[in-house]
C-alpha cells in the first residue's frame, strides 16, 4: 500500500527522477492504478476571460504587455458571453472550466465582481469551476469560495532557485501565499510548472520537491512543456522531448498518488503515441479546446479520436476520491 508523503528529500525524488525510463514509467503506471481507474482522464476547457496587457514579466508568456507578440490585447469577457463557453466545453465533455485572467493579483472591483458572478454561473451548471487569476489575499480567495469556486490554479512555474531567471516581477515566496491562500478558504490547489525554459534537471527536480512538500498535495498537477512564442524572450527554446515530459509525469505520480497530473502546454506538438506514452505514465488529465489561453492545442475532434483509439473515458466531475491515510 503506497503511503501518501509529505517529507520527500531531493535526494528521493532525484533516484526515482533519474531511474531507467521503462522501470520509472512501469513504478508510476502501478502506483497509479492504486489511487486510479488508468482508462478515466479528467477533461478540462482553458478560457481566456481577459487577455493580454499584463504588466508581469514572465520570460515564457505572449501576454505580458512589455513583449511584442500577436496577442491582441482584450477587456474582460461579458459574463453571460462566458458561462455560453461553459456550456460549450460542457456539451463537448469537459467537467472543468477554468478560467484565466492576465492579471498581476486580482483587485477589489467590478471586474473582480464580475468574475465572481461567472464564477456562480458556471458552477451552477454542474461543473467544477477553476479560475487562475494571480496573486490572492485571503479575504480574495474567501470571496471566491462563497461564489462557488471548485479550484485555483497558480503555478510555481520552475525551482526556486531557476524562479529569477525567467521572472523578475514577483517572488517565489509571493507564489507560496497564493496557494497558502487558497489552501485556507478551503479551495482545491492546481499548481505545476513548465519545463523547457531552459532549466537544468535539479530545477525540474526542485519544482517536484517544493510541491510535494506543502502542507498538502495539490489536487491537480500541470505539467506544461514550454510553447515558444515569437516575440517572447524564450522564443529560440528548443523543444522538449516525450521523454523528459514523461520523466516528470511519472515522477509527479509516484511522489503524489492523489493528485491529478495534467498533459498541459505542449500537447499540440505530439503525436497520438507520445501523448499515450504520458498516459502509461500517469497522466490522467488534460486540457481540451482548441487553444489554452493564447497558445495553440489540439482540437476537440482530435481529442475524441484520441480517446477512442486508446480506449479512454472522461471522468466525471466532483470525483469523490477514496480518502487514504497521510503522513506528515
Amino acid at each position: 500500500m503506497t503511503q501518501i508523503r509529505n517529507n520527500w528529500t531531493r535526494e528521493e525524488i532525484t533516484a526515482i527522477f533519474n531511474k531507467p525510463v521503462l522501470e520509472l514509467m512501469y513504478e508510476a503506471a502501478t502506483v497509479h492504478r492504486e489511487f486510479h481507474d488508468p482508462q478515466e482522464v479528467q477533461v478540462c476547457t482553458l478560457l481566456s476571460v481577459k487577455t493580454g496587457g499584463c504588466p508581469e514579466d514572465c520570460a515564457y508568456c505572449p501576454q505580458a504587455a512589455r513583449y511584442h507578440t500577436n496577442v491582441k490585447v482584450h477587456k474582460l469577457l461579458d459574463v453571460q458571453e462566458v458561462i455560453g463557453k461553459a456550456v460549450e466545453a460542457k456539451e463537448s465533455g469537459s467537467t472543468r472550466f477554468c478560467m484565466g485572467a492576465a492579471w498581476r493579483e486580482v483587485r477589489d472591483n467590478r471586474d473582480f465582481d464580475n468574475v465572481l458572478e461567472m464564477v456562480k454561473g458556471v458552477s451552477s451548471l454542474g461543473m467544477e469551476v477553476c479560475c487562475t487569476l494571480g496573486m490572492l489575499t485571503d479575504e480574495q480567495a474567501r470571496k471566491l469560495k462563497d461564489a462557488g469556486l471548485y479550484a485555483y490554479n497558480h503555478n510555481l512555474d520552475t525551482s526556486e532557485e531557476f524562479y529569477g531567471d525567467i521572472i523578475s516581477t514577483r517572488t517565489y515566496d509571493d507564489r507560496l501565499e497564493t496557494l497558502e491562500s487558497v489552501r485556507k478558504a478551503k479551495i482545491s490547489v492546481c499548481s505545476g510548472g513548465i519545463i523547457g525554459m531552459g532549466e537544468k534537471e535539479d530545477d525540474r527536480i526542485g519544482m517536484l520537491l517544493t510541491l510535494s512538500t506543502l502542507p498538502e498535495h495539490p489536487e491537480s498537477v500541470p505539467v506544461n512543456a514550454l510553447v515558444p512564442v515569437e516575440g517572447t524572450p524564450l522564443e529560440e527554446q528548443p523543444k522538449v522531448s516525450v521523454w523528459e515530459m514523461v520523466r516528470m509525469i511519472a515522477t509527479a505520480r509516484i511522489i503524489m498518488p492523489k493528485a491529478m497530473v495534467r498533459l498541459s502546454a505542449g500537447r499540440v506538438r505530439m503525436n497520438l503515441e507520445e501523448q499515450a506514452l504520458c498516459f502509461m505514465a500517469g497522466a490522467n488529465s488534460i486540457f481540451a479546446g482548441d487553444k489554452l489561453l493564447t497558445t495553440p492545442n489540439p482540437g476537440y475532434i482530435k481529442d475524441q479520436e484520441m480517446f477512442q483509439q486508446l480506449q479512454l473515458k472522461p471522468r466525471e466531475a466532483y470525483k469523490k476520491e477514496v480518502s487514504i491515510h497521510t503522513i506528515h
